[in-house]
């Protein structure tokens, strides 16, 4: 059965305050984060990609709120194989990251870190948009201060891929490639 909630992801648009616009009735309605999640991997659903889109936004507010639900979206992500929903989770991932070993707020178990570091990994060397890219570079980075296997790797990746990318793409990695050294 398709909810009230699924039917005004058909009405969600690329542009920001859309996208913020049915974040915020999840904000106001945190009974509909549930759903939402679920949505984001139901990946025959043609608006998986746009509740992705909302679940961003949501968590750049509400990080908490997927602590419930890390178990399913770590486990998960590997199953994505849209860019238009892999850019978000991969944003999301840095968050979490960010959260567990800088602010101390999220707790991530092993399984979870060792998922999301293999899922950057994945979203670095396989032919994904520059945005996951960058995203799952400063990930990586974060993991590599805590596990020393990561930076030599993450290093090999960024200097081998380097000549072939755009300038975004550069940018990131002669960021990271700085604060490795």
């Amino acid at each position: 059965m398709v909810t009230e909630f699924q039917k005004k992801l058909d009405n969600v648009t690329g542009h920001r305050a859309n996208r913020q616009k049915y974040a915020n009735e999840v904000l106001d309605n945190r009974e509909l984060f549930p759903e939402l999640v679920q949505l984001c991997f139901q990946t025959s659903n043609k608006n998986a990609s746009k509740a992705f889109w909302i679940l961003e936004f949501v968590c750049y507010q509400k990080l908490e709120w997927i602590e419930e639900h890390l178990n399913f979206f770590c486990s998960q992500i590997k199953s994505l194989k849209d860019e238009s929903a892999i850019r978000p989770a991969a944003k999301i991932c840095q968050l979490l990251i960010l959260s567990h070993f800088k602010k101390k707020e999220i707790q991530l178990s092993e399984k979870h870190l060792e998922e999301i570091t293999e899922n950057s990994f994945d979203w670095m060397i396989n032919d994904t948009k520059v945005a996951a890219k960058a995203y799952s570079m400063r990930t990586l980075y974060i993991l590599g201060q805590h596990y020393d296997w990561i930076h030599p790797e993450l290093k090999i990746i960024i200097t081998k891929d380097f000549p072939n990318h755009s300038a975004a793409y550069k940018a990131v990695a002669k960021e990271v490639l700085k604060k490795i050294k």
